[in-house]
Parts: C-alpha cells; structure tokens; sequence
C-alpha cells in the first residue's frame, strides 16, 4: 500500500496537468485522474506501477471520453484561491486560458503529443512507445504543433 501512495504522491500533479491540458476540462480531468489510479492499483501488481503504464491509461480514458462526448471542451472556471495579487491572478487565468483555448485548436494527435510532452516528463523514446510511432516522428510532430500553436497565439485565434 505505502508503494502506491508514494507513486500517487509523486505522478499526481504531472498527471493532472496532463489530463487538463489533453481534456480541456477540468471536471472531467479530475474524474480521469481517479479512474487511472484505481485501475492501476487495482489490476496491475506494484512492480507495474510506472508513469508510462499510468499515463498510457490515463490516455486512453481521455479518447474514450472524447470520442463520447463529440465536441470541444471548454475548461471550467475554477475555485479562485486567495492570493496576494489578483489582477496578477486575473492575467495569468487569462493567459491560461487562450493557452487552453489554443490547444483546442490543434488536432487531437498533436494535443495529445504536446501534452504529453510538457505534463509527463517522459522522454520522446517513451512516448514514441507509448503512443507506436517512431521517436524521430515523435518530435517531428512536437515540433510542428509547437509551431501552430504559436501561430494560433499570435493570431488571437483563441
């Protein structure tokens, strides 16, 4: 037991940017989070417990959820923290925002791609595994949608 809590402990945060930024919901984020874990601790043994099996579950609940749902999430306003700034606050939730906004934009390998690569801290060899392209094709498409998502950015298409 204390094996899982230690991985929980270490692969939750990384985990949940993840699952935001792949869903763009925030909600429906949180509902993944809690499913991948409980499948993991509840069919593999703890030997299996690795970021790459976790997201690889993690992953394949988010094209299933949005396979259902057919249409663009959009991420849900969130419980405001007090902090010592709020306009500070207001302009990064903004930024976040047409960040979140933008991604939406980009196709669903792409999304996936990039959020893969800025939440889990996994190489491009893994995630080439993960995902069954090759690693030279993996950064190919990291790179590309890198590119349109600064474009989207600059356009104020979000």
């Amino acid at each position: 037991m204390n094996t899982f809590k230690d991985f929980y402990s270490r692969q939750r945060q990384k985990f949940f940017s993840y699952l935001v930024r792949r869903s763009g919901d925030y909600h429906l984020a949180c509902d993944i989070m809690q499913e991948s874990f409980t499948r993991l601790y509840e069919k593999y043994t703890t030997e299996s417990f690795t970021p790459q099996l976790l997201y690889t579950i993690g992953r394949n609940l988010v094209h299933d959820a949005l396979r259902r749902q057919k249409h663009n999430l959009l991420l849900s306003d969130e419980k405001d923290q007090p902090t010592i700034d709020p306009n500070h606050n207001l302009m990064v939730r903004e930024e976040y925002r047409r960040v979140m906004a933008a991604m939406m934009l980009l196709e669903d390998d792409e999304r996936d791609l990039l959020s893969l690569v800025v939440s889990s801290e996994q190489s491009y060899r893994e995630i080439a595994e993960m995902t069954g392209m090759s690693e030279v094709n993996v950064k190919v498409k990291i790179h590309r949608a890198r590119k349109k998502l600064r474009i989207f950015l600059k356009r104020g298409e979000t």
